[in-house]
C-alpha cells in the first residue's frame, strides 16, 4: 500500500474514532432545533490577524452575536497555508460550535497541491455559507519605481531571478497569481512565502520584497495611507472599491483571473438544521446594506447562496486549481 493511501486510511480511521467518541455531541445537536446555539461559537481562521480572512471573519462574527444570542469568538490558528485550522475543525465535534472561516488555499488548492493532505474538504467538511469573494491587489511599496504591470515585467527582465514577490503562504491564490505572471512573462522571479497577509505586508512596507498579490481588504488601508501603490487587480473585471485600478488582463496578461473567496465550514456530520440555521443567518447578515457596503469597500463581492450551491462552487474551484497547479509546475516547499 502506498504512503498516500496509508495516510488517507489513517486520517479516515482517526476521524471515525472521533465520531465514535462523540455520539452524545452529535445526538445533542440533532435534537437542538430551535434551541441552537446554547453556548458561544468559535470561528477558526487559518491565518494571522489582519489578513483578508480575519477581516471577513470578524465582520460576520460581530453581526452573528445578536441573532444567535451567543458570543462568537474568532481564533487565529495560522500556519501551513490555512491547513492547520482546516484540520483542526475537520477533527472537531460536529455540533455547530466550531466553525472554519475557510478560504481558497486550504479548501480548493491544498487538497490538489499537497502530496499527503491530512483532510479532504469534500468529505471532512460541510459547506455552510459562502461569505465573500475578495479581489487580489498587485501592490508594491510606494517608493518602488514600478507603476504598472508592464513596468513590473520590465524590471523583472532587468533583474532576472532577483525580483521577489511575497505570498500569504505557498499554495495560495496570490502565490499562483505571481507564478502565472512569471510564466506568462517568461522571466524567473523569487517566491518569499509568509504565514499570512499581515507579515507579508509588513515586509513589503519595509522594502524587503518587491511585490505582493494581497487580498484587497488587507491592502487597501495601506494604499489609502499612501504607503503602498496598487498596480492592478487580479480579477477579470475592475472592482467598485478601486474603480480606477486596471485589471492584470488590461495590463497585458490574458485570461488572468485569481481571487480569494471566504466561506463558513462545519465538521462533517454536523446536523442539517444547524447548517441551515448558520447559512440563513449568514446570508441575512451579508445582505444588510451596512455589511454589504463594508465588504464592497474592503474590495470584496457578496456571494450569498445555499449550502448546495456552495458545494458546487467548491467543486468548480477544485477543478480550476488542478489545472493551474499543472500549468505552473509549482511544487510544495
Amino acid at each position: 500500500m502506498s504512503d498516500t493511501r496509508l495516510a488517507l486510511l489513517s486520517r479516515r480511521m482517526a476521524l471515525g474514532a472521533i465520531g465514535l467518541l462523540l455520539p452524545s455531541a452529535r445526538a445533542q445537536a440533532q435534537n437542538q432545533g430551535a434551541s441552537y446555539p446554547s453556548r458561544p461559537l468559535q470561528f477558526v481562521v487559518g491565518y494571522a490577524a489582519g489578513g483578508t480572512g480575519d477581516v471577513f471573519a470578524r465582520i460576520v462574527a460581530e453581526r452573528l452575536r445578536a441573532p444567535l444570542g451567543q458570543n462568537v469568538v474568532v481564533e487565529n490558528r495560522s500556519g501551513a497555508t490555512g491547513t492547520i485550522a482546516a484540520q483542526f475543525v475537520a477533527r472537531s465535534a460536529p455540533d455547530g460550535y466550531t466553525i472554519l472561516l475557510g478560504q481558497t488555499p486550504e479548501v480548493a488548492i491544498a487538497p490538489r497541491f499537497l502530496a499527503n493532505p491530512t483532510y479532504d474538504p469534500v468529505t471532512d467538511l460541510v459547506p455552510v455559507a459562502l461569505v465573500a469573494n475578495a479581489t487580489l491587489g498587485l501592490v508594491v511599496n510606494a517608493a518602488s519605481p514600478i507603476r504598472s504591470v508592464a513596468e513590473l515585467f520590465a524590471e523583472a527582465r532587468k533583474r532576472p531571478g532577483r525580483l521577489s514577490f511575497a505570498s500569504s503562504g505557498t499554495g495560495t491564490p496570490g502565490h499562483f497569481g505571481a507564478e502565472t505572471l512569471a510564466l506568462r512573462g517568461g522571466v524567473p522571479m523569487v517566491h518569499v512565502p509568509y504565514r499570512g497577509a499581515a507579515p507579508a505586508l509588513t515586509d513589503l512596507l519595509g522594502g524587503h520584497v518587491d511585490f505582493f498579490f494581497s487580498g484587497l481588504p488587507a491592502a487597501i488601508p495601506h494604499v489609502r495611507e499612501g504607503r503602498l501603490r496598487l498596480l492592478a487587480v487580479s480579477t477579470a473585471k475592475r472592482v467598485p472599491a478601486v474603480p480606477e485600478t486596471p485589471t492584470v488582463q488590461e495590463g497585458g496578461v490574458p485570461d488572468f483571473d485569481f481571487s480569494l473567496w471566504t466561506g463558513l465550514f462545519a465538521p462533517a456530520g454536523t446536523p442539517e438544521p444547524v447548517v441551515r440555521r448558520l447559512n440563513e443567518e449568514t446570508n441575512r447578515i451579508i445582505a444588510e446594506p451596512v455589511v454589504r457596503d463594508r465588504i464592497v469597500q474592503e474590495g470584496g463581492d457578496v456571494l450569498a447562496n445555499t449550502p448546495e450551491e456552495f458545494r458546487a462552487f467548491i467543486a468548480r474551484e477544485l477543478t480550476k486549481y488542478t489545472g493551474v497547479i499543472a500549468a505552473t509546475g509549482v511544487k510544495p516547499e
